[in-house]
């Protein structure tokens, strides 16, 4: 894997995808699922929620296909069918980006080198 790109940003912070027809909407759906970030949905009858995509289900039919947002303001989960969702905006940060195991052997190898401690467990949480 090659890791040239070392931004602790990801690409798609801050996108909102153009949703034109129903296989927009199910591409930027899968993109907001893939995300480790927050996204934003607006619905249909503008109602607008932010939090955590953490699952979707593909049916035959916009109408019979969801997706499950953990929101920011709440702990109880909620599921949106795909029919009803109007925009959808990739608004937080993504934890994972800039993250990737090649980077992290890279610093673990320099701290080692320069004498610094190094172990083996993970970063700390950041604050978004």
């Amino acid at each position: 894997m090659n890791d040239t790109n070392d931004s602790i940003f990801s690409p798609f912070q801050g996108w909102k995808p153009d949703i034109i027809d129903e296989k927009d909407r199910i591409e930027a759906l899968e993109l907001a699922f893939d995300y480790r970030g927050d996204v934003t949905l607006t619905l249909r009858d503008n109602r607008v929620i932010k939090g955590f995509l953490f699952d979707r289900k593909i049916n035959t039919s916009l109408a019979d296909s969801y997706a499950r947002i953990l929101p920011t303001t709440s702990h109880d989960f909620q599921t949106v069918a795909f029919d009803e969702i109007a925009e959808i905006k990739f608004t937080g940060r993504d934890a994972a980006a800039g993250k990737t195991w090649e980077r992290w052997i890279k610093t673990y190898i320099e701290k080692k080198k320069a004498g610094l401690s190094a172990d083996l467990h993970p970063d700390a949480l950041e604050d978004a």
